[in-house]
């Protein structure tokens, strides 16, 4: 929490002249103190944020999540949009395009299941601390090359011609 406090304290100037707006989800009266009040100042200061948005887990359960979301939805049928709308309400947010998962580790680990339905998957064995710049545009690279189908099936392998 002492590095989260020291970046909170320390960067978001910088992250509003980027135009970087972060939300962070997760449970936050478990928090050490003063950190959700860093937190909430964090958010409101980069809220206009439109080049990235960064999302922080602290505490997160993507189950809980969606049981949250389903559990305000009043008595009826939920569709997709309530439900994505409720878990928008908890600081989630639109669909993930990309999900960096580093350390090596190629599991979800209860991560926004909702939210990553479509998500393209980057693993690398650089740990969070050392995820930098170049780590990152490499992420973005293989992201660029990538086939985008949202569900939709592959295209049909060509035949060479003989």
């Amino acid at each position: 929490m002492a590095l989260l406090r020291w970046y909170l304290q320390n960067e978001i100037a910088r992250l509003v002249k980027a135009g970087i707006r972060v939300t962070v989800m997760g449970r936050r009266d478990r928090l050490p103190d003063g950190v959700a009040d860093l937190i909430a100042r964090a958010e409101q200061a980069t809220a206009e944020g439109r080049v990235i948005d960064l999302r922080l887990a602290i505490d997160y359960s993507g189950r809980d999540s969606i049981l949250d979301a389903f559990t305000a939805i009043e008595p009826g049928p939920a569709t997709r949009e309530e439900i994505s709308r409720q878990l928008n309400a908890r600081g989630g947010g639109p669909d993930i395009d990309l999900l960096i998962r580093t350390s090596g580790e190629q599991r979800l680990s209860d991560f926004m299941l909702w939210e990553a339905a479509y998500a393209e998957l980057y693993f690398t064995e650089t740990l969070w601390p050392d995820f930098d710049r170049a780590a990152l545009e490499k992420a973005l690279e293989t992201f660029r090359s990538r086939n985008r189908r949202y569900g939709g099936p592959s295209p049909e392998p060509v035949a060479a011609a003989g």
